[in-house]
């Protein structure tokens, strides 16, 4: 066993999965663009075939920049691999398609991310594959609802849009003693805010579009596994010829190397902004699990060590057009679908469009911000002129 000592994570993300002494001390992993790899001699090329063969044998996987994210993703959040693919979309499916065979059993948090709802009605339905949603909060409580033929357990904490946050350790239990997966889509927090094995899941998957990208211009999912989950993962990821772009691993390990020091920034702006809005009159709820008192704290508080800068915000009654003349005139404030860049967002949300075993009951219309890197004061004078606008 080594006695170097361990790093703490900032430090760790700074370093892991890159060699510089592999590529001519240079500090970043070079783009390595490639389809044909070159075998020495026929004996390689014939192990090549066997799957026996040490080395390259293909760019669709395995080309250096893509490795070595997959290589950093994996030593973060404590998996035994991870495996890049094109989208968080594929991220979050990949393993349902991976893992569950027809006849099987999948429950999935009402709070889920809604392409991920829409490819278990549409797909895994249609390939034999029986779909049930539950209760976010239901923690030890999923026990009453897994069958004997429960497969996968889907879990994300917190809840796209509605910001629940799951006890995943008594899921996690409960799943297991059945004989169940669980997969976690682990987005919001990152590796650094939450070691999803340390508490018991199988698969975390991360849309790498989002904070690990983090500028806004790439399009990237990564599947980190335990080595129970791995073989089947690798086996359809390979079958299937799926593979992401190396430049896009390049800027996703670009952006890995600020993760702990963005986050930070946003966090720290998210929660002057979530204390702001918790006092203003026209707010009936914030949906920040990092915010003390706010649905879910305790148990954030218990197993993450950070938050980003997305969260919600549930108003109180208000006209849909007065909702609309705040949101149109905001000049920080984009509008538009993803988040976890340098920029800040805001967007009107439907979450009761979309719930199936439980009710969304809110007093007034709700918006999902993400607080970018932008001056916290000037971000608040924009919301506040969208509040006058809310109010004439």
């Amino acid at each position: 066993m080594s006695d170097a000592p361990r790093d703490r994570p900032a430090t760790r993300v700074v370093h892991v999965g890159r060699d510089p002494q592999r590529f001519l001390g240079a500090v970043n992993t070079p783009v390595f663009r490639a389809s044909t790899i070159l075998f020495p001699t026929v004996a390689d090329l014939e192990r090549a075939s066997r799957g026996e063969y040490e080395g390259l044998t293909y760019g669709l996987h395995g080309l250096p920049t893509v490795h070595d994210l997959q290589v950093a993703l994996a030593e973060i959040e404590g998996g035994a691999a991870a495996l890049m693919v094109p989208s968080g979309l594929t991220a979050t499916t990949f393993p349902l398609l991976a893992l569950a065979n027809p006849g099987d059993h999948v429950l999935v948090t009402d709070s889920v991310y809604g392409p991920t709802r829409r490819f278990c009605e549409n797909h895994l339905r249609r390939l034999g594959v029986e779909v049930d949603y539950y209760d976010p909060l239901i923690g030890a409580g999923i026990e009453r609802v897994l069958r004997p033929n429960t497969r996968i357990v889907f879990t994300e904490s917190p809840g796209s849009l509605t910001f629940e946050v799951q006890d995943l350790r008594a899921i996690a239990d409960a799943a297991h003693a059945r004989g169940a997966v669980v997969v976690l889509d682990n987005t919001w927090a990152t590796p650094l805010g939450f070691r999803a094995f340390d508490h018991g899941v199988d698969v975390s998957v991360h849309a790498a579009t989002k904070y690990i990208g983090g500028h806004s211009d790439v399009l990237l999912g990564a599947i980190v596994a335990n080595a129970k989950t791995l073989p089947a993962l690798e086996r359809l990821w390979t079958d299937m010829g799926v593979t992401p772009s190396p430049d896009d691993c390049f800027l996703a390990l670009r952006g890995l190397r600020t993760l702990a020091v963005r986050l930070a920034r946003h966090q720290a702006s998210a929660l002057r902004i979530a204390h702001w809005l918790r006092a203003r009159p026209e707010v009936d709820q914030v949906l920040y699990p990092a915010l003390p008192g706010a649905p879910g704290h305790e148990i954030w508080k218990r197993d993450f060590t950070l938050a980003p800068g997305l969260f919600g915000v549930v108003l109180k009654p208000v006209a849909s057009q007065k909702l609309a003349a705040m949101l149109d005139g905001m000049r920080l404030f984009g509008m538009g679908w993803s988040w976890g860049g340098f920029e800040s967002l805001i967007i009107p949300t439907w979450p009761e469009r979309v719930r199936s075993a439980t009710r969304w009951l809110a007093a007034g219309p709700c918006v999902r911000l993400h607080i970018g890197l932008e001056d916290p004061d000037d971000l608040i004078a924009d919301l506040e002129a969208g509040f006058a606008r809310l109010a004439s």
